[in-house]
């Protein structure tokens, strides 16, 4: 069963091709500085400049992409980096009660694997279908 994706009547303009490329790219840099340095991938990626550019780029321009298969990579990025932001603060929630018996420390780290290992495929996915012109499905 395939799922459903937002309509593409209307051939997007290539600068907003270019520009949701500029997005994917400063996503995938936050998620390269989280690999490459002490930060988490998702610490990176949530609470890092590149990210926090790409979301504001995101909601800047996200009326001009609409009927287009671009506005489904848009809400693709706008939910990857809002959904990572509220698994960071309900692992972190749930783990601080934990770390009093020492169990949060293992929950909160396997949590923060987890949440990057998803930003990373979520980034991944959504590039690649962008490169070739396909729209992300509505989930």
């Amino acid at each position: 069963m395939q799922a459903e994706t937002t309509p593409t009547a209307a051939a997007p303009d290539p600068g907003l091709v270019t520009y949701a490329n500029v997005m994917y790219a400063l996503h995938a840099l936050a998620a390269l500085i989280g690999i490459t340095s002490a930060a988490t991938i998702v610490g990176s990626f949530v609470f890092g400049l590149p990210s926090i550019v790409a979301i504001i780029m995101n909601y800047v321009r996200r009326s001009e992409v609409r009927g287009t298969f671009l506005e489904s990579h848009f809400r693709w990025q706008r939910r990857t980096f809002w959904f990572a932001l509220a698994w960071v603060i309900g692992i972190t929630l749930l783990s601080l009660p934990l770390f009093l018996v020492i169990v949060g420390f293992a929950t909160f780290w396997i949590g923060i694997a987890a949440i990057g290992a998803w930003v990373v495929y979520r980034v991944a996915r959504g590039w690649l279908a962008l490169r070739e012109n396909r729209p992300m499905p509505l989930a």
